[in-house]
């Protein structure tokens, strides 16, 4: 049974501005730049230039811009004078398909193994099985997978079944490509093969191919003591050997490197710091970003027919609305472009006025703690716009260039009683580890008595966490002779 009912709901909305608003200030200095170049290809209404007052007309638009006078909308919507396929954007023949020229950049690094085992002289199913095994080489040049596993393929995909040790040689043979160690099926044996490239009436050499084939579990965890004991070699020989090892490429495949194949990660600053006369002055980084305004043709051209009382065809009031929405559109973005700069600036000034002694000197040790909600309660901006003007935003300062999310951190107090960025005690952390003795080097529980005695309470697993953070491996492994 069917019943009328009256329901009253309250909604909140976006509107198209607050959208657009929401959009722009995720978007970095140089994607913006092409977001306006996007918008101005496909809204005629938009142009570049300053904004002026659309309702004062000092001198003829129409005259300075060799426009007709008697230009109207009636150009665009008079069907016997312009075929409708004409006015159809897939119009497009065979003729008229439009292709990309595909830019040479050179060989990659597959092609270059695979123009090698064209020099060498192979019949021609251990040519295909060739071409399969440089197949299973990775970026870095090695192969991890087994020779069992490759059979098994080629028995499955190929229908060729092929023996392992038949296919072991065939590996064997591509490991005699340049570069040296390609083809490698683990770290141990890619140095091996770069070793026996080299000059082995050399000493150094064989006792480097040593350490690598017969010691290399000891060699990796740094127990060099264990090496020197078995070796009976004194620790200038052994520092010779290490150096020659640490000459070896430990992923051959980067070494092929082409540049114009590089894609090159580019990063435009966002926000522009300069110290001037002892004061810090921010501004947005505006210099590609064109001024935009909207069409007086198109606003005069709308307020004509809107204001016009005869009887508009169907094909007019069309038109009116593509041209009232193209004007909405155009108003829209310009407003968006306008709030997302005023965004960021309220916000990058909040950040700079509360990290002022930072910015003065680019000491990390007086960055203070800080995060989103901190920014939000003085902006009276949502945390969720402060994630969105920080996200993927950089800002330019005398001391370098730094992502804006690098300013926020968490809060430690020290025995004072004063709260301290925990970026101030990685920093602290990092000069320890830089000035330790690298024959003994710190422990995590010696790095946490260090930092305890300076005044700051870390446990030895939060020192673990840090330093794992700033890419410094363990005590073992810094070792040096």
């Amino acid at each position: 049974m069917q019943k009328l009912t009256l329901q009253q709901k309250l909604q909140q909305k976006l509107s198209p501005l607050q959208i657009q608003v929401i959009k722009l200030l995720e978007v970095p200095a140089m994607e913006l730049e092409q977001r306006i170049k996007k918008e101005l290809e496909e809204n005629p209404v938009l142009e570049e230039g300053k904004d002026e007052d659309l309702s004062v007309k000092e001198e003829d638009p129409y005259e300075e811009s060799g426009v007709d006078d008697d230009f109207s909308l009636d150009e665009y919507i008079n069907q016997d004078d312009i075929p409708a396929y004409k006015l159809r954007s897939r119009n497009y023949s065979k003729d008229d398909k439009k292709t990309e020229i595909p830019f040479s950049v050179g060989k990659s690094f597959h092609e270059f193994l695979l123009n090698q085992l064209g020099e060498i002289d192979l019949s021609e199913e251990d040519h295909q099985l060739a071409e399969y095994v440089i197949g299973n080489i990775d970026e870095d040049g090695y192969i991890r997978r087994d020779v069992e596993a490759m059979s098994d393929d080629l028995a499955f995909i190929m229908n060729l079944d092929v023996q392992d040790a038949h296919l072991l040689k065939i590996l064997k043979r591509i490991q005699k490509f340049d570069p040296p160690g390609v083809a490698a099926r683990d770290l141990r044996e890619c140095l091996i093969l770069q070793i026996r490239r080299k000059d082995r009436s050399r000493d150094v050499i064989l006792r480097a191919e040593e350490i690598v084939d017969e010691h290399f579990d000891a060699f990796t965890k740094k127990h060099y003591e264990k090496i020197l004991k078995k070796t009976g070699w004194t620790q200038e020989q052994f520092k010779e050997a290490l150096d020659e090892i640490q000459k070896l490429n430990p992923k051959p495949g980067s070494s092929y490197s082409n540049q114009q194949v590089k894609s090159v990660q580019q990063i435009v600053p966002d926000f522009i710091l300069d110290l001037k006369d002892d004061e810090l002055v921010l501004s947005l980084n505006n210099r590609n970003v064109p001024d935009l305004k909207v069409s007086q043709t198109y606003a005069d051209m709308l307020e004509t027919y809107a204001s016009s009382k005869g009887k508009q065809s169907r094909e007019q009031k069309d038109a009116v609305l593509f041209v009232k929405q193209k004007l909405d559109s155009a108003k829209w973005f310009i407003e968006a472009i306008k709030q997302r700069h005023n965004t960021l600036m309220t916000t990058m000034q909040a950040i700079v006025d509360m990290q002022h002694e930072y910015f003065a000197d680019g000491d990390e040790t007086r960055l203070k703690p800080m995060h989103l909600k901190d920014i939000a309660a003085v902006t009276g901006y949502d945390i969720s716009t402060i994630s969105r003007v920080s996200n993927s935003k950089y800002i330019q300062t005398h001391f370098g260039i730094f992502p804006v999310k690098y300013f926020f951190s968490d809060a430690m107090q020290t025995d004072s009683g004063e709260e301290v960025s925990t970026k101030e005690i990685k920093t602290i952390l990092s000069e320890a580890i830089e000035a330790e003795n690298k024959r003994r080097p710190l422990t995590d529980d010696k790095l946490a008595q260090l930092l305890n005695d300076k005044g700051y309470h870390i446990a030895r697993r939060t020192v673990a966490k840090y330093r794992e953070q700033l890419g410094v491996p363990v005590a073992r492994l810094r070792k040096e002779l």
